[in-house]
């Protein structure tokens, strides 16, 4: 028989071996997180969930724990971006000035994690985490490309001077926003989340319109600034 009419054989398939290990290991890390908090799970715990039983499989692709977490904000994190840069390049085309369209900005893009069954709901969770943090492990605002930042830059001339440069609305509209979105990831999934987030972009609306009373301006006169967190400070 010739090489000719020798019968092909299928090649044998490729080993997926580490990025298949790296992402039952990530997979693991979403649901564990999600349940129990960022620091109520130990890496052994992580790898072991993910069936893995090489003591050092963690270590070698993420490092560390700050490393795993950078590894799920890489995962998702793209998608959110880009659902938020569509919208504000068409915030921006429109012309007007809209607190509202804004708000849907910040919010269109997460809530879509609600319907992604690869880890998007536990993404919400443990994003809500990570911002509500005394001190930041992980940077989640300041990231490379980050459309934040293209927000930020927006939502400014719609505030109050005093809600930027000393309040931190901007930052605390986005704690807001995913601790809610983060609640309803915890739940059971709905049929329908429509409702629930254009009632979640009206409160954030209102939130970021909320005008800076006599009160509050007077004791910030009479205190000056304060000190912040660099998280804060970031996403100011």
């Amino acid at each position: 028989m010739t090489a000719q009419e020798m019968p092909e054989q299928a090649a044998p398939p490729r080993s997926r071996g580490p990025r298949d290990t790296r992402g039952k290991l990530i997979r693991a890390a979403e649901q564990l997180f999600a349940a129990r908090g960022i620091d109520g799970v130990s890496l052994s715990e992580i790898k072991r969930a993910a069936g893995q039983r090489n003591a050092m499989a963690l270590q070698y692709h993420f490092g560390d724990r700050a490393g795993l977490l950078r590894a799920i904000l890489d995962k998702h994190l793209p998608a959110v971006d880009a659902r938020r840069e569509v919208l504000l390049q068409q915030y921006e085309d429109s012309g007007t000035a809209d607190l509202r369209s804004l708000a849907a900005a910040l919010v269109l893009p997460a809530a879509a994690k609600l319907a992604d069954p690869d880890g998007g709901r536990e993404f919400l969770q443990i994003v809500a985490e990570l911002l509500n943090r005394p001190e930041p492990l992980v940077e989640v605002v300041v990231t490379k490309g980050s459309s934040i930042f293209a927000w930020r830059r927006l939502v400014e001339p719609l505030l109050a001077i005093e809600s930027t440069t000393v309040l931190h609305t901007r930052f605390t509209t986005m704690r807001f926003c995913h601790a809610e979105l983060a609640a309803r990831a915890a739940a059971r999934p709905r049929r329908d989340d429509r409702l629930f987030t254009s009632r979640l972009v009206d409160l954030v609306t209102a939130l970021l319109a909320t005008p800076v009373s006599e009160q509050t301006a007077r004791l910030l006169h009479e205190r000056g600034p304060k000190g912040q967190t660099r998280q804060q400070a970031s996403a100011r």
